[in-house]
């Protein structure tokens, strides 16, 4: 039997809406941050919103993921492509590992070419920081106009 990697997401508050349906794509075909899972099985365990700004529910969500066996947490690619991007992303790359000893993945399905563009003209992500941070979730322009 393959390895499980049980996984939870979260999504920024203002997708609150937002059924997942490009997030469940990807880790289905294993696209964008899902890419490093190719050939295991992963379990999805918990799908929530950070709570809002200041992303309040990312101090208690990922106790109840881990609970359900979670052992990397997705910050949803809407973090990474909302403008602006979320002032906040970094903040919980650190604390959820400190907090909670799991793995955190900035992203889940591959940035559609609308948001590549717009960033892209803005600038938004010229720093060092945010191009490691995006490398995970940044195809190319085929699979970027797919997710469009």
């Amino acid at each position: 039997m393959s390895e499980v990697v049980k996984v939870g997401i979260i999504i920024c508050d203002r997708y609150s809406s937002c059924a997942g349906g490009k997030c469940f794509r990807s880790l289905a075909s294993r696209e964008g941050a899902f890419e490093r899972y190719e050939g295991k099985e992963v379990e999805l365990v918990g799908y929530t919103t950070c709570g809002g700004c200041p992303g309040g529910n990312v101090e208690y969500a990922p106790a109840e993921m881990k609970k359900n066996g979670a052992e990397v947490i997705h910050l949803a690619t809407g973090l990474v492509v909302g403008y602006p991007p979320c002032p906040r992303l970094f903040d919980f790359v650190e604390f959820i590992p400190e907090k909670y000893g799991m793995e955190v993945v900035i992203g889940t399905h591959p940035i559609p070419e609308k948001y590549y563009t717009t960033h892209m003209n803005l600038g938004t992500w010229d720093s060092l920081k945010w191009q490691e941070a995006i490398k995970g979730v940044l195809p190319g322009v085929k699979i970027r106009k797919d997710y469009d």
